[in-house]
């Protein structure tokens, strides 16, 4: 946690051009956290808790070691018959229901909400979450808040008088400056509403991405996927990092280093050996940014995982991953990028 209060964005800075020894320092970081890890527990600089409502987090920049700020990671926990204080900030936030049932409401609209719902935070939302029920409620919250704080967009906090008010004009509707539809966009993603599908990868449904283009959220992309027991996922490259969140089952997971060769133009490199990661139900896995991986079961039961991206990767234009196996192969397919099959997932 940070010691003298909340790192919203960090910095990168080196002595010289080459950035190697950072990207080490990332890679040597642990990559799999469970219960035991809190990294922030909200008692500084956070807005949202009521005295019945907790908040507290797992990854994000104020971490150390320091993996990542494109996807944080939180959880928020409701008891019955509870509600948190609720606040505004301009960041997209994605819930997924946990445990339980409650409402939201966001800019004086209710959105009712139930366990394995996908739960839409939109940009510049002023939202309060309740609980009205006898059961508790948990939620897994996924996020790119640092790329907002990057870009400027820090206005936040409280509903509160506007200070020195006279300077100002009288209210304005802020969707003025949003992007013309979205208000009719769905906020509540519901299993109902999702299809699984087969994918190289293995059955995923998908829950938000580019291709769902009536879900309001424009920065995080999730889907879930299943992989039946003593099974494995398909091996796939991408250049974006993600964090999984093991929702059921246990197993591991195998990481390959991709080494950039720069010569007349950029060649990848992958480690001959991969790195392995054990994981089980509540845990949370990093994979980094340029990397090969692969999922494992390990247990009696089938795994399903939680996969939530930063979408600001495929806008760069590293929108496809390369599948060094599907989840179908048997006998694998040797690695080589030239033949592996390229897809949009």
């Amino acid at each position: 946690m940070a010691k003298e209060g909340r790192v919203f964005l960090r910095g990168i800075t080196s002595e010289s051009y080459g950035l190697k020894e950072f990207r080490s320092q990332q890679l040597r970081a642990p990559r799999v956290r469970n219960d035991a890890v809190v990294v922030d527990d909200a008692q500084v600089g956070h807005s949202g808790d009521s005295d019945q409502s907790k908040t507290w987090w797992r990854l994000g920049p104020g971490d150390d070691p320091f993996l990542t700020q494109t996807v944080q990671v939180h959880f928020v926990s409701l008891p019955p018959k509870s509600s948190n204080h609720g606040h505004g900030h301009q960041n997209e936030a994605a819930f997924y229901i946990l445990e339980g049932a409650g409402y939201e409401i966001h800019d004086d609209r209710r959105y009712n909400w139930a366990k394995d719902d996908l739960v839409l935070v939109h940009t510049d939302s002023v939202h309060r979450h309740y609980n009205p029920y006898d059961e508790p409620a948990l939620a897994l919250v996924v996020k790119a808040k640092s790329m907002w704080m990057y870009l400027g967009l820090i206005q936040q906090g409280r509903s509160a008088p506007v200070e020195d008010e006279a300077r100002f004009s009288e209210r304005v509707d802020w969707s003025e400056i949003w992007t013309p539809g979205v208000a009719e966009r769905r906020k509540v993603i519901k299993p109902s509403e999702t299809v699984w599908e087969e994918t190289p990868l293995g059955r995923v449904r998908t829950l938000t991405s580019p291709s769902v283009t009536d879900a309001r959220t424009f920065s995080m992309d999730v889907f879930e996927l299943e992989v039946q027991a003593g099974g494995q996922s398909g091996r796939r490259w991408q250049m974006a990092d993600e964090v999984l969140y093991v929702l059921e089952g246990s197993g591991y997971s195998l990481h390959w280093e991709v080494q950039a060769e720069i010569a007349e133009k950029y060649y990848a490199r992958i480690a001959n050996e991969p790195t392995r990661h054990e994981w089980s139900a509540g845990d949370t896995i990093y994979v980094p940014q340029n990397t090969v991986a692969q999922h494992f079961a390990t247990s009696d039961a089938k795994v399903r995982l939680l996969s939530a991206q930063n979408r600001v990767f495929k806008l760069l234009g590293y929108d496809r991953v390369a599948y060094l196996e599907d989840q179908a192969s048997t006998a694998g397919v040797a690695a080589g990028v030239a033949s592996a099959n390229q897809t949009t997932l």
